[in-house]
Formats: C-alpha cells, sequence, structure tokens
C-alpha cells in the first residue's frame, strides 16, 4: 500500500493555474474558518474542511475519481463547494445546485474569478451555519 500524500504533495501534482487556485483558495479557508480542520480525500487531490461537520471542499477540475479516471466534471478551474449550501443565502446565485439537495458549488475558471471578498463572506456564512451545529453540553 502506498504511503499517504499530503496535501502540498497533491497540489504539487496539479496543473499550474490550479495550485495556484487552490493555494489562495486555501489562505481564505484558513483566515475564515481557523478552527476547521483540513482533510485530504484520500490522497486524490481533494481538500475537506471540517469543525463540527464537513463545511466546504476544494476540488480541482483535473481530479478524477475512481479506477476509470474520468474526469468528475467538464468545467476548468477549481471548485469550492458547500456541504451546507442549501443552508447559505446565495442572494447573488452564485452558489449552484446542479440538482442536488444540500451541497452547493462556486465554480472558479481562473485565479482573477476568485473575488476575495465573496469567498470571504461565503466561508463566514458557512462556518456560522457549521456553529449552528455545535453539540451542546451538558450542565452539571
Amino acid at each position: 500500500m502506498p504511503a499517504a500524500r499530503t496535501i502540498e504533495e497533491m497540489i504539487i501534482e496539479l496543473p499550474k493555474e490550479e495550485q495556484v487556485m487552490v493555494k489562495r483558495l486555501r489562505a481564505l479557508v484558513a483566515e475564515c474558518l481557523p478552527a476547521a480542520t483540513e482533510k485530504a480525500y484520500y490522497g486524490e487531490g481533494v481538500i475537506f474542511y471540517t469543525h463540527n461537520r464537513l463545511i466546504c471542499y476544494i476540488w480541482p477540475a483535473s481530479v478524477t475519481l475512481g479506477s476509470k479516471k474520468k474526469p468528475v466534471t467538464k468545467r476548468t478551474g477549481v471548485a469550492l463547494g458547500f456541504n451546507q449550501g442549501y443552508l447559505m443565502s446565495n442572494e447573488d446565485g452564485a452558489l449552484l445546485s446542479e440538482g442536488r439537495k444540500q451541497v452547493y458549488v462556486l465554480y472558479l475558471d481562473s485565479l482573477k474569478a476568485i473575488r476575495d471578498d465573496q469567498v470571504r463572506a461565503l466561508l463566514f456564512e458557512a462556518g456560522m451555519i457549521d456553529d449552528s451545529f455545535q453539540k451542546k453540553k451538558k450542565r452539571k
């Protein structure tokens, strides 16, 4: 069984444009969700963030899953997905449900497409939603 790869090792294997985008998104997530834990999805190149529940993920378009190694999407760039997206306000319609009931996605096709203010607002909202799932402490 091969050794597990670190997130940095996975990022190095991405196309240059996706590397830059993933690094920028990781920095924004670290800034906006400091309590979240960063995890790699089975060493495949997808990064998930959790705290009370799954909060969000960063999925480069070049990452393929399964033995057939077919692209998961026909899009380019990087997807920033929100696991509780259906609870988010999404007033500007930037998040797409694509027929899913819970997970909504923001597709970013270039580094210029990453609007820091928009991504920060989405991440802060996702963090507040995640905080609402915090287990209540029992009083003695």
